[in-house]
């Protein structure tokens, strides 16, 4: 995984409520467990017209979709089954952190443990994100997680809250299996001494 510290990027708005994991990825694609490939169905029934084409008014195929790091998403995002593919497909497309005014509890735990910043803030601040960066689609913000701070192209600074050993794992790039393997040397010589 890449170190997470701070980002700045520009936002895909995509407010709809209750975005399941079957909306991020269909079933139909997790017919594997590698993470190559899947960012090419991300969102795939909303993204594609029935031929296969892409559907002109979808965010992710107009110009304000492309490159962003930032997703902002509606309420109870990643609901539904727990497949990692989903925040797998999200990250493939580029996609760094997920900001919402609530995120489903496993997504929420498959995103850290892939490198996906899954951001919870009051609705007051996602309303008004949703309308600044709806009506400014080039404007970005920066997302620093070691100070758990977004701020806004205005200045404004909303801060967000995340478990202090999923900071440290994203901050570092690790999972938690590759945080373990970081402490092996620690655990040698405390073994050494037993």
């Amino acid at each position: 995984m890449q170190p997470f510290a701070k980002i700045t990027s520009r936002v895909t708005v995509l407010p709809v409520n209750d975005i399941d994991t079957d909306q991020i990825i269909p079933a139909r694609y997790l017919k594997t467990i590698d993470k190559s490939g899947l960012a090419a169905n991300l969102f795939a029934d909303w993204r594609y017209l029935p031929d296969g084409s892409p559907r002109p008014d979808f965010v992710l195929n107009r110009p304000e979709g492309q490159g962003a790091q930032v997703l902002l998403a509606g309420n109870n995002f990643g609901c539904g089954s727990s497949r990692e593919h989903a925040p797998w497909a999200l990250t493939g497309f580029g996609f760094r952190a997920v900001i919402s005014t609530s995120i489903a509890d496993i997504f929420n735990n498959n995103a850290l443990k892939n490198g996906l910043l899954p951001i919870v803030v009051d609705r007051t601040a996602y309303q008004q994100m949703v309308a600044y960066f709806t009506a400014n689609p080039d404007a970005e913000l920066t997302i620093d997680l070691s100070e758990q701070i977004i701020t806004l192209p205005d200045g404004q600074k909303v801060g967000f809250p995340i478990d202090d050993f999923a900071k440290t794992c994203l901050l570092k790039g690790v999972d938690e299996l590759g945080y373990l393997l970081s402490l092996e040397n620690k655990i040698a010589a405390y073994e050494a001494t037993s």
